[in-house]
Protein backbone atom coordinates (compact mmCIF):
# COMPACT_ATOMS: atom_id res chain seq x y z
CA UNK A 1 0.00 0.00 0.00
CA UNK A 2 1.13 3.41 -0.92
CA UNK A 3 -0.51 6.92 -0.32
CA UNK A 4 -1.79 9.12 -2.50
CA UNK A 5 -0.75 6.76 -4.93
CA UNK A 6 -3.53 8.27 -7.56
CA UNK A 7 -1.66 11.36 -7.70
CA UNK A 8 0.22 11.46 -11.18
CA UNK A 9 4.13 11.33 -11.12
CA UNK A 10 4.18 15.24 -11.94
CA UNK A 11 1.26 15.91 -9.52
CA UNK A 12 3.18 13.91 -6.96
CA UNK A 13 6.79 15.56 -7.23
CA UNK A 14 4.85 18.66 -7.27
CA UNK A 15 3.11 18.18 -4.11
CA UNK A 16 5.51 16.46 -2.16
CA UNK A 17 9.49 17.42 -0.95
CA UNK A 18 9.84 13.36 -0.15
CA UNK A 19 7.05 11.16 -1.38
CA UNK A 20 5.41 8.40 0.52
CA UNK A 21 6.46 5.51 0.80
CA UNK A 22 5.62 1.97 0.17
CA UNK A 23 4.16 0.38 2.95
CA UNK A 24 3.96 -3.69 3.67
CA UNK A 25 1.92 -5.56 6.03
CA UNK A 26 4.73 -6.99 7.71
CA UNK A 27 6.04 -3.82 8.78
CA UNK A 28 4.39 -3.29 11.94
CA UNK A 29 6.40 0.08 13.47
CA UNK A 30 5.03 1.60 10.20
CA UNK A 31 1.69 0.02 9.58
CA UNK A 32 0.94 1.31 12.92
CA UNK A 33 1.22 4.63 11.71
CA UNK A 34 -0.62 4.22 8.60
CA UNK A 35 -4.19 3.20 9.34
CA UNK A 36 -5.02 7.09 8.21
CA UNK A 37 -9.16 7.55 8.03
CA UNK A 38 -10.48 4.04 8.36
CA UNK A 39 -13.96 3.58 7.72
CA UNK A 40 -16.55 1.95 9.40
CA UNK A 41 -19.19 0.44 7.91
CA UNK A 42 -21.88 -2.52 8.47
CA UNK A 43 -21.23 -6.20 7.78
CA UNK A 44 -24.16 -6.17 6.35
CA UNK A 45 -23.50 -3.53 3.49
CA UNK A 46 -22.38 -5.61 0.02
CA UNK A 47 -20.26 -2.65 -1.48
CA UNK A 48 -16.93 -3.75 -0.55
CA UNK A 49 -15.60 -4.87 -3.48
CA UNK A 50 -16.52 -2.00 -5.99
CA UNK A 51 -15.11 0.56 -2.52
CA UNK A 52 -12.06 -1.50 -2.79
CA UNK A 53 -11.51 -1.53 -6.80
CA UNK A 54 -10.91 2.51 -6.14
CA UNK A 55 -14.85 3.95 -6.12
CA UNK A 56 -13.22 5.48 -2.78
CA UNK A 57 -9.71 7.25 -4.04
CA UNK A 58 -7.40 7.58 -1.04
CA UNK A 59 -9.17 4.69 1.17
CA UNK A 60 -6.50 2.81 3.02
CA UNK A 61 -8.05 0.89 5.89
CA UNK A 62 -11.74 -0.50 6.61
CA UNK A 63 -13.36 -1.83 9.18
CA UNK A 64 -16.41 -4.43 8.28
CA UNK A 65 -18.58 -4.32 11.91
CA UNK A 66 -20.11 -6.19 13.47
CA UNK A 67 -21.00 -4.80 16.55
CA UNK A 68 -23.11 -1.63 16.88
CA UNK A 69 -23.17 -1.18 13.05
CA UNK A 70 -25.75 -4.05 13.13
CA UNK A 71 -28.74 -5.30 14.51
CA UNK A 72 -28.69 -8.35 16.88
CA UNK A 73 -30.90 -10.55 14.44
CA UNK A 74 -28.48 -9.90 11.54
CA UNK A 75 -25.28 -11.59 13.00
CA UNK A 76 -25.72 -14.63 10.56
CA UNK A 77 -26.30 -12.83 7.64
CA UNK A 78 -23.79 -10.29 8.12
CA UNK A 79 -21.13 -13.03 8.24
CA UNK A 80 -22.34 -14.81 5.05
CA UNK A 81 -22.34 -11.15 3.67
CA UNK A 82 -18.67 -10.73 4.54
CA UNK A 83 -17.54 -14.47 3.68
CA UNK A 84 -19.40 -13.97 0.23
CA UNK A 85 -17.83 -10.31 -0.23
CA UNK A 86 -13.82 -11.57 0.67
CA UNK A 87 -14.71 -14.62 -2.27
CA UNK A 88 -15.72 -11.62 -4.49
CA UNK A 89 -12.19 -10.11 -3.84
CA UNK A 90 -9.94 -13.40 -4.27
CA UNK A 91 -12.10 -13.72 -7.55
CA UNK A 92 -11.62 -10.53 -8.83
CA UNK A 93 -7.60 -10.71 -7.50
CA UNK A 94 -7.53 -14.01 -9.64
CA UNK A 95 -9.03 -12.47 -12.61
CA UNK A 96 -6.63 -9.41 -12.49
CA UNK A 97 -9.68 -6.40 -12.57
CA UNK A 98 -8.48 -5.69 -8.50
CA UNK A 99 -4.84 -5.47 -7.66
CA UNK A 100 -2.79 -6.72 -4.44
CA UNK A 101 -1.56 -3.27 -3.86
CA UNK A 102 -4.75 -1.40 -4.50
CA UNK A 103 -6.42 -3.13 -1.67
CA UNK A 104 -7.05 -1.47 1.54
CA UNK A 105 -6.20 -3.01 5.16
CA UNK A 106 -9.61 -4.93 5.99
CA UNK A 107 -10.54 -5.25 9.76
CA UNK A 108 -13.61 -7.11 11.24
CA UNK A 109 -14.86 -5.78 14.07
CA UNK A 110 -15.90 -8.91 16.16
CA UNK A 111 -19.37 -9.25 18.36
CA UNK A 112 -17.51 -11.04 20.72
CA UNK A 113 -14.26 -13.68 21.05
CA UNK A 114 -15.90 -16.75 19.63
CA UNK A 115 -16.81 -15.32 16.78
CA UNK A 116 -13.48 -14.90 15.45
CA UNK A 117 -12.56 -18.46 15.01
CA UNK A 118 -15.82 -19.21 13.35
CA UNK A 119 -15.35 -16.25 10.71
CA UNK A 120 -12.04 -18.13 10.31
CA UNK A 121 -13.11 -20.96 9.51
CA UNK A 122 -15.96 -19.63 6.98
CA UNK A 123 -13.25 -17.42 5.59
CA UNK A 124 -11.11 -19.84 4.71
CA UNK A 125 -8.00 -18.95 2.24
CA UNK A 126 -9.92 -15.56 1.70
CA UNK A 127 -9.01 -14.58 5.80
CA UNK A 128 -5.86 -13.76 3.84
CA UNK A 129 -7.60 -10.36 2.63
CA UNK A 130 -8.17 -9.58 6.46
CA UNK A 131 -5.66 -7.67 8.12
CA UNK A 132 -7.05 -8.44 11.73
CA UNK A 133 -9.87 -7.94 13.78
CA UNK A 134 -11.36 -4.76 15.97
CA UNK A 135 -12.00 -5.70 19.51
CA UNK A 136 -14.64 -3.75 21.04
CA UNK A 137 -15.39 -2.68 24.95
CA UNK A 138 -12.03 -4.25 25.59
CA UNK A 139 -10.98 -4.47 29.14
CA UNK A 140 -8.43 -6.92 31.05
CA UNK A 141 -11.20 -9.58 32.05
CA UNK A 142 -12.98 -9.69 28.43
CA UNK A 143 -9.71 -8.89 26.04
CA UNK A 144 -7.88 -11.90 27.33
CA UNK A 145 -9.98 -13.95 25.28
CA UNK A 146 -9.83 -11.92 22.07
CA UNK A 147 -6.22 -12.48 22.62
CA UNK A 148 -5.86 -15.62 22.71
CA UNK A 149 -7.84 -16.43 19.78
CA UNK A 150 -5.89 -14.18 18.35
CA UNK A 151 -2.73 -15.53 19.00
CA UNK A 152 -4.05 -18.76 17.79
CA UNK A 153 -5.33 -17.69 14.34
CA UNK A 154 -1.62 -16.15 13.84
CA UNK A 155 0.29 -19.93 14.08
CA UNK A 156 -1.66 -20.58 10.84
CA UNK A 157 -1.10 -17.51 8.88
CA UNK A 158 1.66 -16.83 6.58
CA UNK A 159 0.86 -13.36 7.45
CA UNK A 160 0.69 -11.60 10.97
CA UNK A 161 -3.19 -11.32 11.93
CA UNK A 162 -3.56 -7.89 13.87
CA UNK A 163 -5.75 -7.05 16.99
CA UNK A 164 -6.82 -3.29 17.61
CA UNK A 165 -9.05 -2.96 21.34
CA UNK A 166 -11.74 -0.13 21.38
CA UNK A 167 -11.34 1.77 24.65
CA UNK A 168 -15.30 2.24 25.05
CA UNK A 169 -16.79 1.07 28.50
CA UNK A 170 -18.16 2.15 31.81
CA UNK A 171 -15.11 1.31 33.70
CA UNK A 172 -12.75 3.12 31.28
CA UNK A 173 -14.71 6.44 31.45
CA UNK A 174 -15.68 6.24 35.08
CA UNK A 175 -13.18 8.25 37.26
CA UNK A 176 -12.54 5.83 40.36
CA UNK A 177 -11.94 2.88 37.94
CA UNK A 178 -10.48 4.48 35.08
CA UNK A 179 -6.90 4.26 35.62
CA UNK A 180 -6.19 0.79 37.10
CA UNK A 181 -8.39 -0.40 34.54
CA UNK A 182 -6.20 0.93 31.72
CA UNK A 183 -2.81 0.32 33.55
CA UNK A 184 -4.72 -3.82 33.83
CA UNK A 185 -5.18 -3.46 29.60
CA UNK A 186 -1.54 -1.66 28.88
CA UNK A 187 -0.51 -5.07 31.18
CA UNK A 188 -2.31 -7.61 29.23
CA UNK A 189 -1.73 -5.88 26.18
CA UNK A 190 2.05 -5.90 26.41
CA UNK A 191 1.73 -9.87 26.52
CA UNK A 192 0.77 -9.79 23.03
CA UNK A 193 2.53 -6.47 21.73
CA UNK A 194 3.42 -7.74 18.72
CA UNK A 195 -0.01 -8.62 17.30
CA UNK A 196 -1.12 -4.78 18.61
CA UNK A 197 -1.71 -2.29 16.12
CA UNK A 198 -3.45 0.75 17.53
CA UNK A 199 -5.19 1.60 20.68
CA UNK A 200 -8.34 3.07 19.46
CA UNK A 201 -11.12 4.89 21.69
CA UNK A 202 -14.62 4.92 21.01
CA UNK A 203 -16.04 8.30 21.99
CA UNK A 204 -19.52 7.24 20.80
CA UNK A 205 -19.98 4.97 23.39
CA UNK A 206 -18.14 6.80 26.24
CA UNK A 207 -20.37 9.60 25.72
CA UNK A 208 -23.60 7.73 25.30
CA UNK A 209 -22.98 6.43 28.97
CA UNK A 210 -23.78 9.78 30.01
CA UNK A 211 -26.16 10.61 27.61
CA UNK A 212 -23.74 13.03 25.93
CA UNK A 213 -23.79 13.76 22.72
CA UNK A 214 -21.47 16.97 20.49
CA UNK A 215 -22.62 19.10 17.89
CA UNK A 216 -20.37 19.02 14.72
CA UNK A 217 -19.81 22.91 15.84
CA UNK A 218 -17.36 21.16 18.78
CA UNK A 219 -15.14 19.06 19.01
CA UNK A 220 -14.50 15.82 21.47
CA UNK A 221 -12.45 17.96 23.62
CA UNK A 222 -14.92 19.91 24.13
CA UNK A 223 -16.70 17.09 25.86
CA UNK A 224 -15.47 17.56 29.17
CA UNK A 225 -15.03 14.05 30.63
CA UNK A 226 -14.50 12.40 27.35
CA UNK A 227 -11.33 15.10 27.37
CA UNK A 228 -10.39 13.82 30.55
CA UNK A 229 -10.50 10.29 29.49
CA UNK A 230 -8.52 11.01 26.56
CA UNK A 231 -5.86 12.41 28.22
CA UNK A 232 -5.21 9.48 30.40
CA UNK A 233 -5.50 7.16 28.10
CA UNK A 234 -2.66 8.71 26.20
CA UNK A 235 -1.06 8.98 29.69
CA UNK A 236 -0.80 5.04 29.82
CA UNK A 237 -0.71 4.10 26.33
CA UNK A 238 1.90 6.84 24.16
CA UNK A 239 4.62 6.35 26.60
CA UNK A 240 8.21 6.13 25.34
CA UNK A 241 9.44 3.10 27.37
CA UNK A 242 6.29 1.19 24.88
CA UNK A 243 4.88 3.24 22.91
CA UNK A 244 1.39 2.22 21.48
CA UNK A 245 -0.20 4.52 18.67
CA UNK A 246 -3.68 5.68 19.68
CA UNK A 247 -6.38 6.58 16.96
CA UNK A 248 -8.52 9.55 16.63
CA UNK A 249 -11.92 8.93 18.06
CA UNK A 250 -14.68 8.93 15.42
CA UNK A 251 -15.96 11.93 13.39
CA UNK A 252 -19.58 11.41 13.22
CA UNK A 253 -20.98 13.94 10.74
CA UNK A 254 -21.45 14.51 7.34
CA UNK A 255 -24.24 17.07 7.44
CA UNK A 256 -26.21 19.27 9.56
CA UNK A 257 -27.20 22.96 10.16
CA UNK A 258 -24.58 25.30 11.33
CA UNK A 259 -25.24 27.37 14.63
CA UNK A 260 -20.93 28.73 15.22
CA UNK A 261 -19.37 30.15 13.44
CA UNK A 262 -16.92 28.11 11.05
CA UNK A 263 -13.51 27.62 11.71
CA UNK A 264 -11.57 27.19 9.08
CA UNK A 265 -9.51 30.08 8.29
CA UNK A 266 -9.11 31.40 4.91
CA UNK A 267 -5.21 32.24 5.02
CA UNK A 268 -3.94 27.88 3.98
CA UNK A 269 -6.15 28.41 1.16
CA UNK A 270 -5.61 31.77 -0.27
CA UNK A 271 -1.63 31.62 0.32
CA UNK A 272 -1.36 28.62 -1.88
CA UNK A 273 -4.11 29.28 -4.57
CA UNK A 274 -5.29 32.70 -4.61
CA UNK A 275 -8.19 34.76 -3.57
CA UNK A 276 -10.74 33.00 -5.89
CA UNK A 277 -9.24 29.48 -6.17
CA UNK A 278 -8.74 29.35 -2.45
CA UNK A 279 -11.89 30.92 -1.16
CA UNK A 280 -13.94 28.79 -3.25
CA UNK A 281 -12.51 25.73 -1.86
CA UNK A 282 -12.49 26.64 1.62
CA UNK A 283 -15.96 27.61 0.85
CA UNK A 284 -16.69 23.67 -0.54
CA UNK A 285 -15.58 22.34 2.46
CA UNK A 286 -17.50 24.95 5.00
CA UNK A 287 -20.83 23.62 2.89
CA UNK A 288 -20.05 20.16 3.19
CA UNK A 289 -19.13 20.88 7.04
CA UNK A 290 -15.84 19.42 7.05
CA UNK A 291 -14.25 22.81 9.08
CA UNK A 292 -15.26 21.18 12.29
CA UNK A 293 -13.30 17.86 11.31
CA UNK A 294 -10.46 19.66 10.09
CA UNK A 295 -10.39 20.94 13.37
CA UNK A 296 -10.73 18.30 15.44
CA UNK A 297 -7.62 16.42 13.53
CA UNK A 298 -5.58 19.19 14.80
CA UNK A 299 -6.33 18.73 17.67
CA UNK A 300 -6.01 15.01 17.58
CA UNK A 301 -2.54 15.63 16.15
CA UNK A 302 -1.52 17.71 19.14
CA UNK A 303 -2.72 14.83 21.75
CA UNK A 304 -0.53 12.55 19.99
CA UNK A 305 -2.99 10.70 18.04
CA UNK A 306 -3.06 9.40 14.64
CA UNK A 307 -5.43 8.45 12.61
CA UNK A 308 -9.45 8.53 12.76
CA UNK A 309 -12.27 6.63 12.46
CA UNK A 310 -14.51 7.81 10.27
CA UNK A 311 -18.11 6.77 8.83
CA UNK A 312 -18.02 9.06 5.47
CA UNK A 313 -16.15 8.87 2.75
CA UNK A 314 -15.91 12.69 1.98
CA UNK A 315 -13.73 12.28 5.46
CA UNK A 316 -10.82 10.21 3.74
CA UNK A 317 -8.93 12.96 1.66
CA UNK A 318 -9.24 15.57 4.67
CA UNK A 319 -8.09 13.10 7.16
CA UNK A 320 -4.65 11.82 5.24
CA UNK A 321 -4.01 15.04 3.69
CA UNK A 322 -3.29 16.72 7.24
CA UNK A 323 -1.34 13.70 7.85
CA UNK A 324 1.56 14.43 5.73
CA UNK A 325 4.48 15.86 7.28
CA UNK A 326 5.35 19.67 6.40
CA UNK A 327 8.15 21.00 5.39
CA UNK A 328 8.86 22.44 8.80
CA UNK A 329 8.10 19.78 10.56
CA UNK A 330 10.86 17.29 8.92
CA UNK A 331 13.05 20.14 8.75
CA UNK A 332 13.05 20.56 12.56
CA UNK A 333 12.68 17.00 12.85
CA UNK A 334 16.37 16.29 11.15
CA UNK A 335 17.62 19.27 13.58
CA UNK A 336 16.51 17.61 16.30
CA UNK A 337 18.15 14.14 15.69
CA UNK A 338 21.32 15.53 13.88
CA UNK A 339 22.18 16.85 17.92
CA UNK A 340 20.98 13.85 19.73
CA UNK A 341 24.83 12.54 19.82
CA UNK A 342 25.77 15.17 22.20
CA UNK A 343 27.52 18.01 20.57
CA UNK A 344 24.35 20.82 20.98
CA UNK A 345 21.62 20.72 23.67
CA UNK A 346 19.66 23.33 21.71
CA UNK A 347 19.29 24.63 18.02
CA UNK A 348 17.37 27.50 15.99
CA UNK A 349 15.09 26.09 13.33
CA UNK A 350 15.76 26.12 9.62
CA UNK A 351 12.50 28.61 9.12
CA UNK A 352 13.85 30.79 12.32
CA UNK A 353 10.74 30.60 14.08
CA UNK A 354 11.23 28.45 17.23
CA UNK A 355 14.47 26.89 19.03
CA UNK A 356 14.93 22.68 18.84
CA UNK A 357 15.74 21.68 21.78
CA UNK A 358 17.35 18.34 21.41
CA UNK A 359 16.55 15.85 24.47
CA UNK A 360 12.64 17.50 24.64
CA UNK A 361 11.60 17.32 21.53
CA UNK A 362 13.96 14.12 20.25
CA UNK A 363 10.65 11.40 20.68
CA UNK A 364 8.50 14.06 18.68
CA UNK A 365 10.96 13.90 16.23
CA UNK A 366 11.35 10.41 15.85
CA UNK A 367 7.56 9.80 15.36
CA UNK A 368 7.96 12.30 13.03
CA UNK A 369 10.26 10.40 10.89
CA UNK A 370 8.09 7.72 10.84
CA UNK A 371 5.25 9.97 9.71
CA UNK A 372 7.31 11.22 6.54
CA UNK A 373 7.93 7.48 5.31
CA UNK A 374 3.95 6.81 5.65
CA UNK A 375 2.62 9.97 4.41
CA UNK A 376 5.46 11.90 2.84
CA UNK A 377 6.56 15.55 3.05
CA UNK A 378 5.04 18.66 1.36
CA UNK A 379 7.42 20.65 -0.62
CA UNK A 380 8.01 23.95 1.49
CA UNK A 381 5.06 26.04 -0.65
CA UNK A 382 2.61 23.33 -0.08
CA UNK A 383 0.01 22.09 2.59
CA UNK A 384 -3.06 20.19 3.01
CA UNK A 385 -5.16 22.23 0.70
CA UNK A 386 -2.82 20.86 -2.08
CA UNK A 387 -4.68 16.97 -1.55
CA UNK A 388 -8.28 18.73 -1.44
CA UNK A 389 -8.50 20.23 -4.77
CA UNK A 390 -9.40 17.92 -6.87
CA UNK A 391 -12.82 16.20 -8.27
CA UNK A 392 -12.34 12.69 -6.25
CA UNK A 393 -12.96 14.94 -2.88
CA UNK A 394 -15.98 16.25 -4.10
Amino acid sequence: MKYFSYLSAEEEQTIFFIPPEPIFVTEKPLLEYALGATLYMPATRKIAVQDISGKLQGLMSMVLCFEDAIGDNEIATAEEAVVDQMNLLELAVKQGTTCLTDIPLIFIRLREAEQMARLAEKLGDSLRYIAGFVFPKFTQDSGLAYLEGLEKLNKNMAKPLYGMPILESREIIYVETRRKVLLDIRQLLGDYRQYILNVRIGATDLSGIFGLRRSPDLTIYDIAPIRDCIADIVNVFSRPEDHYVVSGPVWEFFSSERVLKPQLRQGPFVDRMGQMGGRQLRSNLLCRYIDGLIHEVLLDKANGLIGKTIIHPSHIKPIQALSVVSHEEYSDALSILSGVGGEFGVLPSQYANKMNEIKPHSNWAKKIMLKSKVYGVFNEQHNFTSLLDSDAFI
